[in-house]
């Protein structure tokens, strides 16, 4: 029965920091289970997630030193973390800066041999461009995670920077990015001085604009159908000029923006009688989660913290020990990919470590 260890390393859009999750795999006839043996997450201090957030407007040679800056950063957050734990792989999904998968190009920065370099591990980075080069969205990869290791769900929701739903049914899986998520909430906390709106009290404490909440809720994308994904260049030029006009008070656009995403998600998940797994940091916003709920026929499911927290972190350090097996990292049926792939770039580290 062969069994992996391997470290998942996740940089959301939400700019909250590095999410590390040590995982154990054991692949056998009867498919994949896993142990999520330690996590933690490495907040970015405020210097640095302020380059993160302005390297899409700054010059190449900015964008290549934030590539080097944070391949180092990981590589030093996973050797501190590990302590000297073996692992066979470190799997890193880096930090989106430009997703536009219809001009076949995605980008992911978080040099992976920085990252080898520093660790001496092999190390697995860059998952999403082989599928976009075949035609595909490149996201979301993390269905093929929940089919194999959450056989017993059928639906899946990600609270993240972006919000993403997955319905597995027996003609395939459905997977996309729905909408905005945490990008829009945590930029509107910012404007109140808290890093995000904790449990939903400032949004709780508003009013819909309804004028907003229609022009949100018309923005093209939404009626693009999937396969579909989104980046953060989108919420710069689409979503930010509608949340950030101060003409109408905090409070109420965070009340607004809540809605879009219950509202949209409501039209997204069509499967009522089955529960809708939910993770991501906007499960732990419990206004959210209520309004959902009341859209949702209190379908919503928040697990125990640690899934939550970590649900991406695991299915990536998975995906990297897929990469080591040269098995496919994603579902070309959910990315609309014109065939399967072993996406990701592969470091060995130092000579003999990779398989």
């Amino acid at each position: 029965m062969p069994t992996y260890t391997a470290l998942g390393v996740m940089s959301g859009s939400s700019l909250d920091g590095l999410d590390l999750a040590l995982c154990t795999f054991t692949v056998d006839d009867d498919g994949w289970r896993y142990t999520l043996d330690d996590a933690y997450t490495l907040p970015y201090e405020e210097p640095f997630r302020q380059r993160l957030r302005q390297v899409m407007q700054g010059t190449a040679l900015e964008l290549t030193r934030m590539d080097r800056d944070l391949g180092d950063l990981i590589g030093h957050a996973c050797t501190a973390f590990l302590r000297g734990r073996p692992v066979d792989v470190i799997a890193s999904h880096g930090h989106t800066v430009f997703h536009q998968p219809d001009e076949g190009l995605t980008l992911q920065i978080g040099h992976g041999a920085r990252i080898a370099a520093v660790t001496g591990l092999p190390v697995v980075t860059d998952f999403r461009t082989m599928d976009v080069a075949l035609g595909g969205q490149g996201a979301p990869l993390v269905p093929l995670g929940e089919r194999l290791l959450f056989p017993e769900h059928r639906n899946f929701l990600n609270l993240g920077g972006i919000c993403n739903i997955a319905h597995h049914g027996p003609a395939g899986v459905l997977g996309y990015d729905v909408c905005i998520g945490n990008q829009a909430l945590n930029l509107l906390a910012e404007e109140a001085g808290h890093a995000f709106d904790r449990d939903g009290e400032l949004a709780r404490s508003g009013t819909v604009d309804n004028a907003l909440l229609e022009r949100l809720n018309a923005l093209p994308f939404h009626q693009v159908p999937p396969p579909r994904s989104l980046g953060r260049e989108w919420f710069e030029a689409e979503v930010r000029p509608l949340i950030t006009d101060a003409t109408l008070p905090l409070r109420t656009r965070l009340r607004t923006v809540v809605e879009h995403i219950a509202m949209m998600i409501d039209r997204s998940f069509t499967d009522r009688t089955s529960s809708l797994l939910t993770t991501g940091g906007g499960a732990h916003n419990g206004f959210l989660v209520e309004r959902l709920n009341a859209r949702l026929d209190h379908r919503v499911v928040v697990p125990e913290k640690r899934l939550v927290d970590f649900k991406e972190a695991l299915i990536f350090a998975m995906l990297g020990v897929r990469r080591l097996r040269a098995e496919s990292t994603a579902l070309a049926d959910v990315t609309g990919a014109t065939a399967e792939s072993v996406g990701g770039a592969l470091h060995a580290g130092r000579p003999g470590r990779a398989n």
